[in-house]
C-alpha cells in the first residue's frame, strides 16, 4: 500500500453513527473520537497545513477587517484564532466603508493561501482581490521552525510585501523540497506559476490542466508527497478532485476524491473545497467545508487512506457516506481556548475572534485601560447600519447559541443608535435609540442589502421595550440564534430572538422571532455584532463592558 510517510496502511476502526446534531465543544485531552463539524463557525475556503506540532488554518473574510484569520490546533479538531494575515485591508478606498456607494460588500478576501517557509522562518499569504492582481503579505521572524511550530502572539509580524499583476484565482501555495515556490490557481483552466526566490514576483506561469469534460473546477491546493505533485480542485458545492503528476507543470491525471456523498449534517450541503494535511506520525486527513446556511460554511474532517499507485481515498461508512464521528487525529495534552466564554476587552488589542465590518476608523474606538472595556465613539452620521463604520462582528457558534453584550449607554447623545445586531445582508438588531434625553429600547428588523449589495432597506421598528430613565447607565442586550442548516429555497426557516436585561439576570424578549436567510449569495454566515452610529451629529459614545457567547 502507498502511504506517504508510512510503510503500512493506517486502519480506521470508527463505526458509522446517525445524523443527530451534536453540540460542538472543545474535546477533553485524550478523547478518542471527535464529532463533525470540527468547529461550528463560519470559516470557509480553508487552507490547512502543519508546522511541527501545530496545525494552521487560513480562511476567507471578504470585506471584514482584519482579514484572512489564522487559526491553530494541536489535534486537527480543536481550533482557536491566533492572528490575521491582513491587519488592514489594503485593497482600495472602498474597504474603508466611506458611503452608501463606496463600499466593498462581498469583495475582498476570497479563497487564498497560507504557508510557512522554513528556510527564512516566514509565513506567506497570497490572494487575488476582485479578480485583478494578487496581494502578498508576509510574517517574518516567527520562530515557528525552532519551536515545533509555535508562534508567540508578539511574533506575528504581518507586513504587505508586494503585488503580482496576475490574478491567482483560488490559489494554493507549495514550497517545494528544494525551496522553490509554486502557486496553483485558476478556474477550469488550472495553471501553475513559479515564483521568484523571495516569493514576491512571478518567474513563469503555465497552464497544466483543463478538464476533458469541461467540468467547472476551482479552489486549487498544491502539495508534494513522495516526489509526486498533487493539486486538489473542487467542483463547487459537491465534489473534490485530485490531480497528480511527477512534475509541477504536468501533465496531470485526475481522479475523484468525493462527489456528492452524504453527510455529516442533515439539511447541509456536500463537504468539498478543502485540503489535505499529515500528522507527525504520517497519517493523512482531508479537511473541507459544508455549505450550511444560515451558519455559513463550516469545517469538517476525515481520515484518508492511499491506493498502491498513490491516490488518496476518503474513509467513509458502509453506505459510502461521510461519517459523523472519527478517531481523534492526534492524542495530545496540549489545548486551545474554547470558542465560548466571556470577553471583557482587556489588554492592548482585540482578540482575533473579532472582525470589523470593513476597515474601522481607528480614531473612533479604543480599549480602555485596566479592563475598562471597548469604547465605541460614533464614527458615521447616517440612518443606515450598512453604511455605519466600526460595527464589530463575531462569528456565531452553532447549532444554537446566544451572544450577550453588556453596554454602558450613559454617554449616548440625541439621535445616536447603538445595539447588538444579527449581521448579514438580511439583518435585525436590538438596541437603544436615543432621542433628546430618552433612551428607547427597540427591536429593528428587515435591514437588507440588494442583490448588488446596495442598501435595500434600513429596517423597521418591529417592537419597542421600555424607555429607560435619563440617568440609565448599563443595559444587557442578547441575541439568541438558531443557525442549524436549512437548505436555501425550502420552507424550513431558522429564527433568532432578541432580549434585554437591566441587571443581567432577568430577561425580557422584545419582538417576535426573526427569520434568518438561508441564501448563500452573501457567502458569509450570520454574525453577532455591536454598533454605535449617529443620525444627527458626532460626540456620543458607548462602552462595551463584555461579550459572552454560550451554547444553548
Amino acid at each position: 500500500m502507498y502511504i506517504p510517510g508510512l510503510p503500512q496502511l493506517f486502519l480506521i476502526a470508527a463505526t458509522a453513527v446517525g445524523v443527530s446534531i451534536a453540540k460542538p465543544a472543545n474535546l477533553a485531552p485524550h478523547a478518542s473520537t471527535f464529532t463533525n463539524p470540527i468547529l461550528w463557525e463560519d470559516y470557509p475556503d480553508l487552507d490547512v497545513f502543519r508546522v511541527g506540532d501545530v496545525f494552521y488554518y487560513s480562511s476567507s473574510t471578504f470585506a471584514f477587517s482584519p482579514g484572512a484569520p489564522v487559526l491553530k490546533s494541536y489535534d486537527l479538531v480543536n481550533w482557536t484564532p491566533v492572528s490575521h494575515s491582513i491587519p488592514t485591508l489594503n485593497f482600495g478606498n472602498k474597504y474603508n466603508l466611506n458611503s452608501a456607494t463606496d463600499r466593498a460588500y462581498v469583495k475582498g478576501v476570497w479563497a487564498s493561501t497560507l504557508r510557512y517557509r522554513e528556510s527564512n522562518d516566514m509565513f506567506y499569504w497570497l490572494g487575488c482581490i476582485e479578480n485583478s492582481k494578487t496581494y502578498i503579505w508576509t510574517s517574518s521572524g516567527s520562530g515557528a521552525g525552532k519551536s515545533n511550530g509555535e508562534v508567540p502572539p508578539e511574533n506575528w509580524n504581518w507586513k504587505p510585501s508586494g503585488t503580482i499583476n496576475t490574478c491567482y484565482y483560488d490559489c494554493g501555495l507549495l514550497i517545494d523540497t528544494d525551496d522553490t515556490m509554486y502557486v496553483a490557481y485558476g478556474n477550469t483552466k488550472i495553471q501553475v506559476a513559479q515564483l521568484s526566490k523571495d516569493g514576491t514576483s512571478q518567474v513563469k506561469s503555465q497552464q497544466v490542466y483543463t478538464p476533458p469534460d469541461n467540468t467547472y473546477i476551482e479552489g486549487s491546493r498544491m502539495y508534494k508527497i513522495n516526489n509526486t505533485y498533487y493539486i486538489l480542485v473542487t467542483h463547487p458545492a459537491s465534489a473534490e478532485y485530485v490531480l497528480k503528476s511527477k512534475s509541477p507543470f504536468g501533465p496531470y491525471e485526475r481522479k475523484t476524491l468525493v462527489d456528492s456523498i452524504a453527510g455529516p449534517l442533515p439539511n447541509a450541503g456536500y463537504s468539498h473545497q478543502g485540503g489535505i494535511v499529515d500528522t507527525k506520525d504520517g497519517k493523512w486527513y482531508y479537511v473541507a467545508f459544508m455549505d450550511s446556511y444560515p451558519s455559513g460554511r463550516i469545517p469538517v474532517a476525515a481520515p484518508l487512506t492511499w491506493t498502491s499507485d498513490g491516490w488518496p481515498q476518503l474513509v467513509t461508512d458502509s453506505n459510502k457516506a461521510w461519517r459523523t464521528t472519527y478517531p481523534v487525529p492526534v492524542q495530545t495534552s496540549k489545548t486551545v481556548p474554547p470558542p465560548t466564554g466571556v470577553d471583557r476587552f482587556e489588554g492592548k488589542e482585540l482578540s482575533h475572534e473579532w472582525e470589523w465590518n470593513h476597515n474601522p476608523d481607528t480614531t473612533k474606538w479604543t480599549l480602555l485601560p485596566n479592563g475598562g472595556g471597548l469604547e465605541l465613539q460614533t464614527a458615521t452620521v447616517t440612518n443606515d447600519l450598512f453604511t455605519a463604520r466600526n460595527t464589530l462582528t463575531h462569528r456565531i457558534i452553532g447549532p444554537k447559541s446566544h451572544g450577550t453584550f453588556r453596554l454602558d449607554i450613559s454617554s449616548m447623545r440625541d439621535g445616536d443608535r447603538a445595539g447588538a445586531v444579527l449581521f448579514r445582508d438580511i439583518a435585525a438588531y436590538i438596541g437603544i435609540h436615543k432621542s433628546s434625553s430618552a433612551a428607547q429600547i427597540v427591536m429593528v428588523d428587515h435591514l437588507s442589502l440588494s442583490s448588488t449589495w446596495s442598501t435595500n432597506s434600513t429596517g423597521t421598528i418591529a417592537a419597542t421595550g421600555p424607555t429607560l430613565p435619563a440617568d440609565a447607565k448599563e443595559v444587557y442586550l442578547r441575541i439568541q440564534a438558531d443557525i442549524t442548516p436549512a437548505f436555501s429555497g425550502t420552507t424550513v426557516k431558522r429564527t433568532a430572538t432578541f432580549w434585554y436585561s437591566i441587571d443581567g439576570n432577568r430577561w425580557t424578549q422584545v419582538g417576535g422571532g426573526f427569520q434568518l436567510s438561508n441564501d448563500w449569495t452573501f457567502f458569509t454566515g450570520y454574525r453577532y455584532g455591536i454598533f454605535n452610529f449617529a443620525t444627527k451629529g458626532f460626540g456620543g459614545k458607548v462602552i462595551v463592558r463584555s461579550f459572552e457567547m454560550e451554547l444553548v
